[in-house]
């Protein structure tokens, strides 16, 4: 039986993210530790792990910025706001003389074992059809997650999606998200948070 929380079930890790990656600002150990330990309560993430191996197979590491150096990302399960859970994962991507990014991902293929439509987005997407309303349940959940993030640690700016991380930055979107969007926007103003949804 297929397991969407088994950390060692090649599948569940095979193909693309859905994403919240945010882009924290200047690098800063402090300020990406702040962001990655609100992550981690704001997600309810179950456990943290460095190895793919099962949990039972391991032991937690500590849920640190010298961790995810250490191993490259971090590992747990979470529960989706329809009740099950999956595996998911973090790492941190720090550019050269650019912004520290903080990659909150759920592995498609994993999701695909608990809800079929995600497998459907690429051929929809293809067509450019408007049928991802279903994503909205999972987007306004990752946005909370990222509103409780900015609360103790503001950012610059959330992606939320299919592959986000990377697309744009905040000085390339300037506050303004695009009238057709295949991904949400959390964008800052004067201390506020703004959500705005995808609406492709």
């Amino acid at each position: 039986m297929n397991n969407p929380t088994s950390f060692t079930d090649r599948e569940n890790w095979s193909g693309e993210w859905y994403e919240l990656a945010i882009e924290i600002g200047d690098t800063s150990d402090k300020r990406l530790q702040g962001a990655l330990s609100a992550l981690w309560r704001a997600a309810a993430i179950e456990g943290c792990y460095g190895r793919d191996r099962e949990p039972e197979e391991q032991d937690e590491v500590a849920c640190t910025v010298s961790s995810l150096a250490e191993f490259g990302f971090l590992r747990g399960t979470v529960t989706l706001p329809t009740g099950h859970r999956v595996v998911c994962g973090c790492v941190a991507v720090r550019e050269d003389g650019g912004s520290d990014w903080l990659d909150f991902y759920l592995p498609v293929a994993a999701l695909e074992r608990i809800d079929e439509r995600f497998g459907s987005y690429r051929f929809d997407q293809a067509g450019g059809k408007a049928v991802f309303g279903w994503r909205r349940t999972y987007d306004d959940w990752l946005a909370d997650i990222g509103t409780s993030v900015y609360q103790e640690v503001p950012f610059q700016l959330g992606l939320i999606g299919f592959e986000t991380s990377g697309t744009i930055d905040a000085r390339e979107l300037n506050g303004t998200p695009p009238e057709e969007r295949w991904m949400g926007y959390l964008l800052p103003a004067d201390g506020v948070l703004r959500y705005v949804a995808a609406n492709r």
